[in-house]
């Protein structure tokens, strides 16, 4: 995918490695960087909800983007996520991640205070106004997120210049999908599912632009996007449904699974997440075992 090409594919959320002592594990995340691409991915995205954002320092946050955006080197793009609380921080974020070479921004609204529907609007007129590369709206549940109607994501992508994405991932998510891309037409370029790929099938037949899961299964999931493409309905579903018991296991448990499964795949050095509580028992992990049993087979790198 050229970086003037609009975004369409598998773009995976990088999770964030830590340390034996809780630091940013640069080694790990460059080793992730070359994994995610030999997968197949067609972009990366974060730091998001997925790479520990709100647990990562302003210069932890930067750092992170640096490393992302110059081990990728241009392969494919990447999208920086800037959600702060206030526009100024976002904003000042958004401009860092263009100058540093991202090919585009995605942020949710103000995660801690939330604006009303007046306030998201300004909120994006004002990253609009700072920076010249495209920017996805990522429209997540309460109560991390501030829901947006369908109507108010269409004006956003008519009115504002550089708005020419949604990461849709309220619910339920295929219909909201639906509906934001009636609301918005010809003005956006595209909408992204979520939810870690969940509803992949049904976002597809819908008219999304891809999905944006997490990147531990990265190469399963640009198999079933291929298989999607190339117009082999029943392969896809097929494959999606041996994939489908992990993707209800990351459900539950989240980060630590995704953290878990980088770590098996020899990715991560651990499996930490500054999240309390954020782990896997023996239990959870004897479970995670036999899921893994028939999901390893489908990995290609």
């Amino acid at each position: 995918m050229s970086q003037d090409q609009p975004w369409r594919g598998i773009f995976v959320i990088v999770v964030t490695p830590f340390t034996d002592t809780y630091e940013l594990d640069e080694a790990s995340l460059r080793k992730e960087i070359r994994f995610c691409i030999e997968a197949g991915a067609h972009g990366l995205v974060g730091p998001a909800n997925a790479s520990e954002f709100p647990l990562l320092s302003d210069d932890e946050r930067k750092r992170w983007l640096e490393i992302v955006v110059s081990e990728t080197g241009g392969q494919i793009p990447v999208v920086a996520t800037t959600t702060s609380g206030h526009a100024l921080p976002a904003v000042a974020l958004s401009r860092f991640a263009e100058q540093i070479g991202a090919d585009g921004i995605m942020s949710m609204p103000p995660h801690i205070v939330h604006v009303d529907a007046a306030g998201c609007f300004d909120y994006y007129t004002a990253l609009s106004k700072a920076v010249n590369i495209p920017i996805c709206i990522q429209n997540y549940p309460a109560p991390v997120g501030t829901p947006m109607s369908s109507a108010m994501l269409g004006r956003m992508c008519r009115e504002l210049d550089h708005v020419d994405y949604i990461k849709e991932e309220t619910l339920p998510e295929p219909r909201q999908i639906s509906e934001t891309l009636a609301a918005a037409g010809d003005s956006c370029k595209g909408v992204f599912g979520g939810q870690g790929g969940i509803y992949f099938l049904d976002e597809y037949k819908r008219g999304s632009t891809g999905n944006m899961p997490a990147c531990q299964a990265t190469d399963v999931q640009v198999a079933i996007w291929d298989k999607l493409e190339a117009g082999d309905k029943e392969g896809a579903r097929k494959l999606f449904n041996q994939i489908l018991p992990l993707i209800n296991y990351e459900r539950l448990y989240g980060i630590a699974v995704y953290k878990e499964v980088l770590y098996r795949r020899g990715i991560f050095a651990t499996n930490l997440s500054r999240y309390p509580g954020m782990y896997l028992d023996k239990q959870d992990c004897a479970e995670l075992d036999v899921i893994m049993r028939d999901v390893e087979p489908l990995f290609t790198v």
